[in-house]
């Protein structure tokens, strides 16, 4: 037989609200405006930026035949499913920074992606320092 009484009664009360509190979405936080369905500027790889733990990642999840054919050349294939956007850190709001994946070559670099707008983000990446540094314009495919 249960017993119940007012400390229990509070116990369980205190324990569903902090179980619904810890589950529940945040409702009003502005959602991060990096993550979504991005394509480079020749719109020829489309990149799922998403949240990976507590870092940021991006997956190939569509290219045309001739970006799969030059990331074939540069020695990764597949290429859908590559993880071009590697372990970004918020450096602060609107800018992260990681390691991006450049499948062409088969190498890595430093990089940084740094928010323009809700519909545009801009990748930048260095060779070595401040070297061979190269820039560009994503936009944000609508849903």
């Amino acid at each position: 037989m249960f017993i119940c009484n007012e400390n229990h009664t509070m116990r369980l009360r205190f324990l569903v609200i902090a179980m619904l509190a810890v589950t529940a979405p945040v409702r009003g936080a502005p959602a991060d405006q990096s993550f979504g369905i991005w394509r480079n500027p020749k719109d020829s790889v489309h990149v799922r930026v998403e949240p990976c733990g507590t870092r940021m990642c991006g997956v190939v999840v569509w290219a045309n035949e001739k970006a799969k054919a030059d990331a074939r050349r540069g020695g990764t294939d597949p290429l859908i499913g590559s993880q071009l956007f590697r372990d970004f850190t918020a450096d602060k709001p609107g800018i992260w920074r990681g390691k991006v994946f450049v499948p062409d070559i088969g190498r890595t670099f430093s990089g940084t992606i740094r928010v323009i707008d809700v519909n545009t983000i801009v990748g930048s990446g260095c060779l070595i320092g401040r070297v061979g540094c190269k820039s560009q314009q994503w936009t944000r495919l609508q849903k």
